[in-house]
């Protein structure tokens, strides 16, 4: 029984703080899975990242992430680029529009983050972490 409890409450846990994430971008047009993406680029510091690598790092792995690529790049946070070594390869780049995107979004995040974990310690929270990831 204790099982089930602690799945229903980390699936609870999720959808809660997925909500609070969801309302703070609202104003702003982008889904949490675009947030993501743009996170995600931001974090190759330039270097280019194929489609694999995006897919492998997000939060959510059964995004169509071509389609929320394709989305950024019409909204010119993405940028798309063929590899000249071998055009097959398609490198993905987030935009001086998408790094300042970020950074006007970042402090709001920052304070979801804060208000989902203002009850939880410093250590209580590194045990959390141990714990959530010796799930996956």
């Amino acid at each position: 029984m204790n099982s089930k409890h602690a799945i229903i409450s980390i699936l609870k846990t999720s959808a809660f703080i997925s909500e609070m994430i969801l309302n703070g971008l609202k104003p702003y047009e982008i889904s949490e899975q675009q947030f993501n993406v743009l996170r995600i680029l931001r974090g190759q510091k330039g270097i280019a990242a194929n489609l694999f690598t995006v897919q492998d790092r997000m939060v959510h792995k059964r995004s169509n992430t071509t389609r929320l690529i394709d989305k950024l790049i019409q909204k010119k946070l993405v940028k798309r680029n063929v590899c000249i070594k071998n055009r097959r390869k398609i490198e993905l780049f987030i935009t001086e529009d998408g790094l300042d995107f970020l950074k006007k979004i970042d402090p709001i995040t920052d304070e979801i983050e804060k208000k989902v974990l203002k009850n939880i310690s410093s250590k209580d929270l590194n045990s959390l972490i141990s714990i959530l990831n010796s799930i996956n």
